[in-house]
């Protein structure tokens, strides 16, 4: 369980879903009991009647910021930025528009420190420094760089969702946040959410569920492949999270009185997780989570999770496999593949409980 090749599955191309479903609430759902391994195939929608009235939802209110930039080097080169740590970066925003933070950077010949970036709208960029693939680059504007950003910047789709760059990427802003997304730093979404609607919300809460907002931004560690042999070796990139002191005490009680937690994609699971303390509580705070969840791992806060279908080989579905078991997992994503689920970000959804 603990070779890479032990997370392998073949999918057909044509099931990784380049568009959410037409209704956000309309996907599959799959059943998954990961003690017995048992399956079944319903909506979303239909999540309601799984939800006891006790069970207690953490969510994670994370909202991707438009952090992909196109512009030009001094040479007229294409030149491609990512923002990666938008987050922690806003520490250092100023009103004069310098915005500095840590950055991918694509362009034909690696930029040097001092190297220039101009991009549209009067926005440009200096090189500070490069260290392990990551730049640190400096952002010189006139006006509110955040909101520049918000006018010329576009949604970091994975790479797996096909987009030309006449797209639709308007409608990405849109379709690839969660509907309850609302603090910015994030440059992928935490795609088990987005099958939430504000109706089914406030369905699932006049049953007495409790839903609990707790923030990680997804980075761009989420996207890097394994390349390791055994999966023990490999490194997570941490991501920056924050439980507030009110969620903690939340989650904490249910724990005590014995009611179900139940982490709204692998994002939550790993904040939880992470903030977990010996004595199986939540402790409140900030910092990095760089928590890898792997077979053999025991769980100290989630009894049950919402998740999407995940690629090969990747850490998602390794984490996936640490909660319900990998046999079980790949089982049901051969009856998925089947049954023609959708996969990956704007994919279908499962409930494993």
């Amino acid at each position: 369980m603990y070779s890479l090749n032990d997370y392998s599955y073949e999918l057909p191309d044509d099931l990784i879903a380049q568009k959410p479903a037409d209704r956000r609430d309309q996907s599959k759902l799959l059943l998954l009991h990961r003690i017995t391994g048992e399956v079944a195939h319903h909506n979303f929608g239909n999540i309601y009647d799984f939800l006891r009235p006790t069970d207690l939802l953490v969510i994670n209110n994370t909202k991707v910021i438009p952090g992909r930039l196109l512009g030009r080097k001094e040479t007229g080169g294409r030149a491609e930025v990512l923002i990666l740590d938008y987050a922690g970066g806003r520490r250092s925003l100023a009103k004069t528009g310098e915005f500095v933070c840590s950055c991918l950077v694509n362009t034909s010949k690696r930029p040097r420190p001092g190297s220039v970036i101009i991009f549209d709208g009067g926005l440009s960029a200096n090189v500070i420094n490069f260290k392990e693939g990551v730049y640190e680059i400096r952002f010189i504007c006139e006006d509110d760089f955040e909101a520049h950003m918000y006018r010329i910047g576009r949604i970091p789709l994975p790479p797996y969702i096909k987009r030309t760059e006449e797209g639709a990427f308007e409608d990405d802003r849109i379709a690839y946040q969660t509907v309850y997304a609302s603090q910015k730093g994030a440059i992928a979404a935490p795609t088990a959410g987005l099958h939430f609607t504000p109706t089914l919300i406030e369905k699932i809460k006049s049953k007495g569920v409790e839903f609990v907002p707790i923030t990680l931004h997804v980075g761009y560690g989420t996207f890097v492949p394994v390349r390791v042999d055994d999966v023990r070796d490999h490194v997570m990139h941490s991501e920056r999270y924050f439980i507030s002191d009110d969620a903690a005490h939340k989650i904490n009680r249910a724990k005590t009185q014995g009611r179900r937690v139940i982490a709204v994609g692998t994002t939550s699971v790993r904040t939880l997780e992470y903030a977990a303390k010996n004595s199986g509580e939540v402790a409140p705070g900030a910092g990095q989570c760089d928590l890898f969840i792997y077979p053999g791992y025991k769980f100290k806060i989630v009894d049950a999770m919402l998740t999407n279908f995940h690629l090969p080989r990747s850490t998602l579905l390794m984490l996936v496999s640490a909660f319900a078991g990998r046999e079980n997992v790949l089982q049901a994503y051969r009856q998925a593949i089947e049954k023609r689920y959708r996969f990956y970000s704007y994919g279908d959804g499962m409930f494993i409980r």
